[in-house]
């Protein structure tokens, strides 16, 4: 395991005087976040991963979903100092807590266009408490000279949890408590939102952080390390059973989203895991990010054993540089996965330094020929810290910070670089040309995820394993009513379209033979209602509507009397225990949240 990386503005990492006793802030960058304003808010940057960057001209059949700050709420849920977060704050809710409240450190995340609202919010602590310290971490942390643009005491570049506790003179080498995250909030597709009931909501685990293939573009490796390097919270699969074993009992889930870059790199553990699930009959999904040459190195049967429901890979095109690739035919391999139920989410980048005007289009359309079940675009962009940024930089390639705004460079919009062959801004027009290609071509994801999930039921509804029975039954559970409905909605819809009302009549005559009449009254009726919302979903996005997340205010201490907490209303979140503590030590902490 890699030597985790150090303070970047003072590499002593220098303890703070009132140790533990030090009360501490964390806070996400504040918002609104889905509009164009003077602190670097972008309307095509919202705070919304899918919509962002995957399903984005999908219009009402878009996934809409938010995803908390798990870094911050790793680092609260591992230092014993007074710690408050605040997710999601409007900038007025954060002038407010500082204001109101004293506080020894403030630490604030963020990723590299944030870096206005960065630069605001330390201007406002240092008004409003100026004898605070001062840290900024996250993605934002790779920008080589960020200590010079911003006022922070403290510039953090890698792992915070061991960064923290050594600046809080704490035990560094404890083991990591996990906090219980539900891997999204406020999901709406189809112009419906999501009741985010227990159990519907896949639980978030964090094994490790950082990726070890290390692609010379990718800000995540370059944060940890680059190359070869990451840091894993947990070594074994025992570590990680017993982990999910509580998010399972306390938060009544079956499924967990694995927020790590290449999870399935580190076979022994995942094996082991594999083992353990066998053998205590845990009917889990797993949703999991992966290269396509280390996906080829399971079988196909421990895969789907393992419970991998869901997979993010990237798909950089037939004639990619990046190893991750090599050996491997992704094309094949999408396909197989999907005639097993693993729902794919392919990624692919254009601009790449052999794209060209002249073959763009024949790049795309090798990206849409995957039909995955999701697709990202994503442009070839250096960010400061990477392998790419310094060797752009070195060739003279990259452009004048002047000629473009840093809240711009996000891969959705323009190039921080002169391209060889791309110029003029056309890039612009590529990212959106190839959404709408996949989206025309093979119709809404909601539609591919039905089709998919209906693959994997009819392929094992009868396997003679009962736990994959179970796990199969379960994500297939709303095939016959929910999503025969949106089915019968999609089919309405696209009408007038041959090529779409085709694929959806195909999946709606499978689902009538599988399910038959409960399938074919719910398409019928529940489709007519399904319709509605979507044409009211369109109609509400044509008048601008944007959808922003509601703020998080968690603390492990009282708040005052009073205060904006206070007057909150109150939901519960707690930490599991270290994978160190004894069976009859699982009694959780509780950290009070509010969500106002």
């Amino acid at each position: 395991m890699q030597q985790l990386p150090t303070d970047q503005a003072n590499p002593s990492s220098p303890t703070h005087p009132l140790g533990s006793h030090a009360k501490v802030l964390l806070s996400s960058v504040f918002g609104p976040y889905a509009q164009d304003d003077e602190y670097g808010s972008r309307a095509l940057n919202p705070m919304e991963l899918y919509q962002n960057q995957v399903t984005r001209v999908q219009g009402p059949f878009s996934l809409r979903m938010f995803h908390r700050s798990w870094g911050l709420m790793l680092i609260q849920a591992n230092i014993e100092a007074p710690t408050t977060m605040l997710d999601f704050p409007t900038l007025e809710r954060f002038i407010e807590e500082i204001r109101t409240h004293k506080y020894d450190v403030v630490g604030i995340s963020a990723i590299t266009p944030n870096q206005l609202k960065v630069q605001k919010m330390c201007e406002l602590v240092r008004q409003y408490l100026p004898e605070a310290t001062i840290v900024v971490g996250g993605h934002i942390g790779n920008v080589p000279d960020l200590a010079e643009k911003v006022d922070a005491d403290h510039v953090v570049k890698g792992e915070g949890v061991r960064w923290f506790r050594q600046f809080l003179g704490e035990a560094t080498d404890r083991p990591i408590r996990h906090p219980l995250i539900t891997s999204g909030i406020g999901t709406r597709n189809v112009g419906v939102t999501v009741r985010d009931k227990p159990g519907d909501v896949a639980a978030t685990l964090i094994p490790s952080v950082g990726c070890p293939l290390g692609c010379n573009f990718c800000s995540t490796s370059a944060m940890f390390g680059g190359k070869g390097k990451f840091v894993n919270f947990y070594q074994t699969g025992d570590e990680l059973f017993d982990i999910m074993c509580q998010q399972e009992e306390h938060m009544q889930v079956s499924s967990f989203f694995v927020m790590d870059e290449n999870f399935l790199f580190h076979r022994k553990r995942a094996l082991r895991l594999l083992e353990l699930m066998e053998k205590h009959g845990k009917a889990w999904s797993l949703y999991v990010f992966s290269s396509a040459n280390v996906l080829r190195s399971y079988t196909i049967e421990q895969l789907v054993r393992l419970g991998i429901s869901w997979v993010w890979m990237g798909l950089e095109g037939e004639d990619s540089q990046y190893t991750k690739l090599h050996g491997a035919d992704a094309r094949e391999l999408v396909k197989l996965l999907q005639s097993h139920g693993i729902r794919v989410l392919g990624s692919s980048i254009l601009c790449l330094e052999n794209h060209t005007p002249e073959n763009i289009d024949a790049v795309i359309d090798y990206a849409v020929g995957y039909d995955t079940d999701f697709h990202q675009f994503m442009l070839y962009t250096p960010i400061p810290g990477t392998p790419l940024h310094a060797e752009l930089t070195a060739k003279g390639m990259m452009k004048d910070p002047s000629e473009y705004h840093l809240a711009d460079i996000h891969g959705q919009d323009i190039l921080n670089y002169r391209h060889p062959h791309i110029r003029n801004g056309e890039e612009s027009e590529y990212l959106v040309r190839a959404f709408q290609r996949d989206f025309e071509v093979n119709g809404p994801s909601i539609m591919r995820i039905v089709r998919t999930t209906l693959a994997g039921w009819k392929r094992y509804k009868n396997d003679p394993d009962l736990r994959v029975r179970r796990r199969y039954a379960w994500e297939s559970r709303e095939l016959s009513t929910t999503f025969s409905a949106v089915m019968g909605a999609i089919h309405r819809y696209y009408r007038d379209d041959p090529r779409v009302s085709a694929i959806a009549a195909g999946i709606l005559k499978d689902l009538y033979e599988e399910f038959g009449l409960k399938s074919r009254l719910a398409a019928a009726l529940g489709g007519r209602y399904v319709l509605y919302k979507i044409r009211r979903e369109e109609a509400r996005l044509a008048r601008g509507w944007t959808y922003e997340p509601p703020t998080f205010y968690e603390t492990n201490f009282a708040p005052p009397a009073g205060s904006a907490a206070q007057r909150s209303a109150s939901v519960l979140a707690r930490v599991v225990p270290a994978p160190a503590a004894s069976a009859d030590a699982r009694e959780l902490p509780q950290v009070v949240a509010l969500g106002s």
